[in-house]
């Protein structure tokens, strides 16, 4: 397959150091590591509370659902299997910060104004509840979260192509079945990786949940409060000083410029980020680069997990060991430059095609420690040896971001 030439996607930056989990609180909290996935049960009944937020107290919002701890009856059909989705293996590998696990199969978050859990069964298929919408209308909830999960794209499809040029690809997907690329709100997607940059994953969600609470207050499952994400109106009305107080550091003034770049856009800021789903990856990356705090690594991974741009590569110290050992071996002891991060892309996109991205997703969670656990040994032992620096990064990976 012919190699496509992109500009330098992303920088080398440090990864990220796990942070321990914490038990749910009305506090924000890190997500929980991701649970093993092979035996899966019925999840107990999880505690939700509907009520008006004190940030708007006077907002009347119609409840599709009442305020009680979901049943078996509340629970629908989304006709996925754990081989198209699997949630341990989607939600806590660093492609959104908002959702939180609150069972062990079960994660909930929030599509638009939709407050949503998301359950395993035991046979493996995954159901949905929805707890919450600010709309009347059921179907559209679910359409919504249909769309955020990228249902329409087949993973076994893409997956049978990613196996046959790859016959590693093939052995790790047998272990990993269902880990699925998400299709985020733009801005929220945005505004998530502004946060992430030099940063770990527990003042990442802090950071995150801060932002989150500007926004419509949705409802409390599980010991956690969730909210709709504020609008670009909404959070203009932030200051840096703001968001400096609440601990963002030197990132509340890139996001504030952000912030005040896409207001300015004469279509509109949040149309102008849905546009860019139309445009080639060369200019999605230039595109989102002008704004301020946006370099080519924040850039990638709004296309890949917002915009449509499937093959879109983020590329850090990890992915840059992943392709030297399997893609390029050749450029093993190098160090990593903007020009051989474009060598990287390339290099997948050649291997595994248009969906490049979703492969290089599989191979990176493959290489969380806690997902390694679940390797037989033949696998592992096809690993080269690592350096004894190499052995400690990967040690303090734990549950991490791919675009700090």
């Amino acid at each position: 397959m012919p190699s496509l030439s992109f500009k330098p996607l992303l920088l080398m930056t440090k990864r990220l150091k796990p942070t321990p989990p914490s038990t749910p609180s009305t506090k924000p909290s890190p997500p929980p590591p991701s649970p093993p996935t092979p035996q899966l049960s019925h999840s107990k009944p999880t505690t939700v509370s509907l009520h008006h937020s004190s940030k708007n107290p006077n907002k009347t919002l119609p409840l599709l659902k009442s305020p009680q701890s979901p049943s078996s009856s509340n629970w629908v059909s989304l006709n996925l299997t754990r081989s198209d989705l699997s949630l341990p293996l989607t939600f806590p590998t660093g492609q959104t910060f908002r959702w939180k696990q609150t069972n062990p199969f079960e994660f909930t978050g929030v599509v638009g104004s939709h407050l949503i859990s998301l359950n395993h069964l035991p046979n493996g298929d995954v159901s949905y509840c929805l707890h919450f919408s600010s709309t009347s209308s059921s179907a559209a909830a679910r359409l919504a979260l249909l769309d955020f999960l990228n249902a329409s794209i087949s993973l076994s499809s893409i997956w049978e192509v990613f196996s046959a040029a790859d016959p590693r690809f093939d052995a790790l997907a047998r272990h990993f079945e269902g880990a699925r690329v998400l299709r985020q709100d733009p801005l929220e997607c945005l505004i998530q990786f502004l946060c992430s940059s030099n940063n770990n994953i527990g003042r990442i969600t802090k950071m995150v949940d801060y932002i989150s609470s500007l926004g419509n207050y949705l409802g409390n499952v599980g010991g956690f409060d969730f909210y709709e994400f504020p609008s670009l109106e909404r959070l203009s009305l932030v200051s840096e000083a703001e968001l400096r107080e609440a601990g963002f550091g030197y990132r509340a003034k890139y996001i504030i410029g952000a912030v005040n770049a896409l207001k300015a856009k004469p279509v509109g800021g949040a149309e102008w980020l849905l546009s860019l789903r139309d445009s080639d990856l060369e200019e999605v990356i230039e595109a989102l680069s002008t704004l301020p705090g946006v370099g080519p690594k924040v850039a990638a991974c709004v296309a890949l997990f917002s915009l449509d741009q499937h093959h879109a590569i983020p590329v850090d110290t990890h992915v840059w060991q992943i392709a030297t050992r399997y893609l390029v071996p050749e450029l093993a002891g190098a160090r990593l430059t903007p020009k051989l991060c474009n060598r990287v892309a390339e290099a997948f996109v050649s291997k595994y095609g248009k969906y490049a991205g979703w492969a290089q997703t599989l191979l990176f969670i493959a290489e969380l420690p806690q997902q390694k656990a679940l390797l037989p040994a033949n696998l592992e032992n096809t690993k080269r040896k690592r350096s004894t620096k190499q052995q400690k990064d990967m040690a303090h990976a734990g549950n991490i971001d791919q675009c700090e």
